[in-house]
């Protein structure tokens, strides 16, 4: 069975066991550039965090809460506490402008601290210092376009002629910072600064600035309030005292007194009949529509019961419970006596009588519901001729009350305006000395010791976090992007192929791969070889193959160097191996072993001589390995290598030798390889890990197994620790430390 053909892993099964692996070898591979990258950000954190300079926090607790004194005083009975907006507003005011230029007054900062505030070491530290002079150039430039666009000359020079209290007034405004203490109405005011005195003193006179613009505010406020409704008082006073005289006037010149209690009746028994009037047309209205519904009904005695009046009727749900007893009583005995019996008689007689009463009542009630309707047209009617004579009496009665209603009503407004504007000076002036708000300082400022800012355990954790985030993230998608083979897993589920073994890649300094293997026969190097021999000679069934093309995808993957290196691991079994050096275009074999090129392969297959077998034949000394060169490089390589006289030399060379290798050229770039893949027992593929791709891969392997290649296996050339899978590598350390204490230890004895 070809190995292609071999069973594998389903997807599931791939899936259920690679992916954390998969991601903890990728880290393995590249597990430097993930150090690498978290300690130059991890560096760079910490490089910037202690180049920071030092900043202290003084906080003060105030409870800031309404002032419900003050509503007792202005005679609400019950004052109201919740209001949404009254803790945002209060905390901007607190961190008001106003606040902070009171601040730097009662706290003198403008004229004895103002150096640590203004002076050029308290705030150009670090990269400030450079960035400074180019926010001031872009923000001078800002300044000069918005002038020539707008013209707002005097709105630029005020902004450039601020004093040194408002410039300082400024940057305690922007370090303020409030904390409301949940479920409290307690909230902590913090101020940040690099000396800490200057912290604590900034957060101890907040409270005595808060308390000052809030009185100021409430001053101004009520002195306005009291000048405006004084003024307003006294022209309202003699507005109601000219009105009080008017009313009396008129009601002395028409009588006004003697009829007043009549115009309070009218308007009374008016309301009243018209209340009257209102119920008796709803009643009207209601016996009208019931009695349409009698009407409509007519002697259908099923719909008159529909009608609600008839259907809620208690007398007439009693008759009808007794008659559907009856029915019932009569269909029981109907079950054992005949129609002519007695008691179905009686129960006949019985059912007849209760639907003769219940005809009757049902009559009763049309009679009352008629009765009913009439009686209600009469009072309508009544009512009605009772309120027209009214209004009649009502409409003479106000042509001589018209003027004095005006006039009262003048008074009365003129009264109400005037007791209220009375009523809120008293208030005001008792309550002006009265606060909105209660400010209290329940916790003073104590000076910091330790600096606030920065966090260093903080910053630094963070920046290791960050670092390795980032350097993972980098690895995992550098390994996303790349496409190259490096792991031997990878070819055996992509191509169902074994791999037969992994070469390490051998640093360059001081070692010469061609000749290693025989300089070094305990190395790991080596055994990876023994590897690829074993896997070679179980990979078909009855016996190894004896021919075998070793090939490549593209140039410089390693076929040469891996051709000679299994020769020479093949022939320490006593075997002897030629190897065919195919590759006519560029061929090596004759380099690596020392050879003569100018006669060979392409000779004999040109039909140059006339000798059965080629003589340019060449034994290695004390080696049983021999080697065919390629000789001259012909014109047409593919069709030597493909006429019949290249397969008389293979079948020939196999009886004369146990193992023979044909070092092909690679399979991307010319079709040699292609025409020998189908006259040898077997195909081994070169692919230098990190080097070759999957998409060269897929197009190689395709046209391979369309020249019926029999396909043994890959030779991942060139792995190195960081592209290699924890299994492949595993066994090159493992004889790594091997080699270090038996083999190097035996040469370096000898």
């Amino acid at each position: 069975m070809y190995p292609e053909e071999s069973i594998t892993e389903s997807p599931l099964q791939q899936a259920n066991s690679k992916h954390l692996l998969d991601y903890i070898r990728v880290l393995q591979k590249r597990k430097w550039l993930v150090l690498t990258v978290a300690a130059i950000i991890f560096l760079t954190t910490a490089l910037a965090t202690f180049s920071k300079t030092p900043l202290y926090t003084a906080t003060i607790q105030v409870l800031v809460e309404k002032n419900m004194e003050k509503g007792r005083l202005e005679g609400l009975a019950s004052y109201i506490t919740w209001d949404p907006d009254f803790k945002a507003t209060q905390f901007e005011l607190i961190r008001s402008f106003n606040v902070a230029l009171r601040i730097v007054n009662n706290q003198h900062l403008d004229t004895e601290y103002k150096q640590y505030f203004l002076g050029s070491s308290s705030h150009l530290r670090g990269f400030d210092s450079i960035i400074q002079p180019v926010i001031s150039f872009f923000s001078s430039l800002f300044d000069s376009t918005q002038k020539q666009d707008q013209g707002d000359a005097q709105t630029t020079s005020d902004a450039g002629t601020k004093s040194d209290a408002e410039k300082i007034a400024g940057m305690i405004q922007e370090a303020l910072t409030l904390t409301p203490v949940p479920d409290t109405k307690i909230v902590e005011v913090n101020y940040t600064h690099e000396v800490p005195k200057i912290a604590q003193l900034v957060a101890n006179g907040i409270v005595r600035a808060y308390i000052e613009e809030t009185l100021d505010i409430k001053t101004s406020t009520t002195t306005h309030s009291l000048n405006w409704m004084t003024i307003k008082a006294d022209e309202e006073r003699k507005k109601l005292e000219d009105s009080e005289r008017a009313l009396q006037k008129y009601m002395r010149k028409n009588d006004i007194v003697t009829v007043e209690n009549k115009l309070a009746v009218l308007p009374e028994r008016l309301s009243q009949f018209s209340s009257e009037l209102s119920v008796a047309q709803t009643e009207e209205k209601k016996h009208a529509a019931v009695y349409r519904q009698i009407r409509s009904a007519g002697k259908n005695t099923k719909k008159l019961e529909a009608i609600p009046l008839l259907s809620n009727n208690s007398e007439l749900q009693d008759i009808r419970a007794e008659i559907f007893a009856a029915e019932q009583n009569i269909r029981e005995l109907s079950k054992r006596y005949g129609e002519k019996h007695p008691m179905m008689i009686k129960a006949r007689a019985d059912q007849r009588l209760l639907q003769k009463k219940k005809r009757t009542e049902i009559d009763r009630v049309i009679e009352v519901a008629k009765n009913s309707y009439e009686l209600a047209k009469t009072r309508v009617k009544d009512l009605t001729k009772m309120m027209e004579q009214t209004k009649a009496e009502m409409l003479n009665m106000n042509e001589r009350f018209v003027q004095y209603t005006i006039l009262n009503r003048d008074k009365e407004m003129n009264r109400t305006v005037y007791d209220a504007l009375s009523s809120s000076i008293k208030k005001i002036n008792v309550t002006a000395q009265a606060m909105d708000i209660r400010i209290w300082a329940v916790k003073n400022a104590d000076l910091p010791l330790l600096p606030s800012k920065p966090d260093k355990k903080k910053e630094l954790l963070l920046g290791l976090v960050l670092g390795l985030a980032a350097g993972m993230s980098l690895v995992f998608f550098l390994d996303y992007i790349d496409n190259t083979v490096s792991a031997g897993e990878d070819l055996e589920k992509r191509y169902g192929l074994t791999v037969l073994g992994a070469v390490e890649d051998l640093p360059r300094k001081n070692k010469n791969i061609e000749t290693f293997i025989i300089d070094n026969p305990l190395s790991a190097f080596t055994e990876s070889y023994r590897l690829i021999r074993s896997s070679v000679l179980l990979s078909t069934p009855d016996h190894p193959p004896r021919t075998l093309l070793i090939t490549s995808m593209m140039q410089q993957e390693g076929k040469s160097t891996t051709t000679k290196n299994l020769a020479y691991i093949l022939s320490q079994n006593d075997k002897k191996v030629l190897i065919m050096d195919c590759d006519m275009r560029r061929p090596r074999q004759h380099s690596m072993f020392e050879v003569d090129n100018s006669y060979g392969l392409s000779n004999y297959l040109s039909g140059n001589t006339d000798e059965q077998e080629p003589t340019m034949i060449k034994q290695m000394p004390d080696s049983l390995i021999s080697v065919l060169p390629s000789g001259p490089i012909p014109p047409n390589p593919a069709e030597l290598l493909g006429s019949k006289r290249m397969k008389t030399l293979l079948a020939q060379s196999v009886e004369r030798f146990d193992f023979v290798l044909l070092d092909s050229p690679p399979v991307q770039q010319v079709t040699d390889s292609l025409l020998l893949a189908g006259l040898v027992e077997g195909t081994i593929t070169v692919l230098r890990s990190g080097k070759t791709t999957f998409d060269m891969l897929d197009s190689g392997m395709k046209k391979l197994r369309e020249s019926q290649a029999h396909l043994l296996g890959f030779v991942l050339n060139r792995v190195t620790k960081r592209n290699a899978g924890q299994g492949y590598y595993g066994y090159y350390s493992y004889y790594s430390r091997k080699g270090k204490g038996g083999y190097y230890t035996e040469q370096k004895k000898s």
